[in-house]
Parts: C-alpha cells; sequence; structure tokens
C-alpha cells in the first residue's frame, strides 16, 4: 500500500484539469485527509485575484472525493467511485486566498453511516490562519469514476 503522500491526487479523483482543486494529498486514513493547493493565477475559479467562493468549496469537496478515492483505491484494493454533495451546512468563510498562497484543506470524518459521510472542513494558510470551515454530507455510489 503507498502512502497518501506518494499518490498523484487525479488517481483518486473523478474531476480532471482545469476543475482539479488539489495539488498534492498529505495523509489519509479513515478519519483525517490533509490536502494542498496553491492558487494560481490560471485557477478555473479565480476572480480578481482571489479564489471564490465556489473554489473554495470544490476544494472541500475535493479533498473529500480525494478520500474516498484513497480508501477505495489503496485500503480496498478497489476502483475510485463518483460521489455527490448531500448538504452543505454551518460554512464559514473568513477571507478569499490570493494568487500564491498555498492552502491547506483538511477533512475529519465525524460520523459514516452505509455510503454517507459527515465530515468537518477547516481551510487554513500555510501560516495556520483558519479561512473557511463547516460540515460536509457527502454520498458514495457505485459508479465507477472513469
Amino acid at each position: 500500500m503507498r502512502s497518501a503522500d506518494d499518490i498523484n491526487v487525479l488517481d483518486l479523483l473523478p474531476q480532471q484539469p482545469p476543475f482539479v482543486m488539489l495539488d498534492r494529498m498529505h495523509r489519509s486514513d479513515k478519519v483525517v485527509t490533509l490536502t494542498s493547493l496553491l492558487v494560481r493565477s490560471d485557477n478555473f475559479f479565480l476572480q480578481d485575484g482571489k479564489l471564490s467562493e465556489a473554489g473554495l468549496l470544490e476544494n472541500m469537496a475535493q479533498t473529500c472525493a480525494a478520500r474516498m478515492g484513497y480508501i477505495s483505491l489503496e485500503l480496498e484494493g478497489g476502483c475510485v467511485k463518483l460521489g455527490f454533495i448531500g448538504s452543505m451546512r454551518n460554512m464559514n468563510i473568513l477571507r478569499l486566498p490570493e494568487v500564491g498562497e498555498e492552502i491547506m484543506t483538511e477533512a475529519t470524518v465525524l460520523e459514516e453511516v452505509f455510503q454517507m459521510t459527515l465530515v468537518n472542513m477547516k481551510v487554513s494558510t500555510a501560516t495556520g490562519e483558519i479561512i473557511a470551515e463547516g460540515e460536509m454530507k457527502i454520498s458514495l455510489t457505485d459508479i465507477p469514476a472513469s
């Protein structure tokens, strides 16, 4: 089994460029997943030199997708499957990251029942400043991503 840090995130996601909102997965297990993204000037979700709210939410959702992809592919020996956002709640965006900033996104599982997962999301800068947080409910399907 490869560690999360050794895997190309494109192998874990159904999304492909230019819609990929992760550069790297730093760690993942059954409870916590940590990813990073450097906000670049060619980012699809860039507005006025900052990553938009939609971009931050997509980054959070893709962190969850990468977690599920890693579990399916590496821990269970299966294939990456499609998932869907069931709900978002208590989302609080404190500020938008600017071009050149690296953000770290952490998904912590609060509850997992059948193919539904409730996660607490936290997005911070490389300096540790929390810039967004909230909860997402993700539903995993049996549909292969490719």
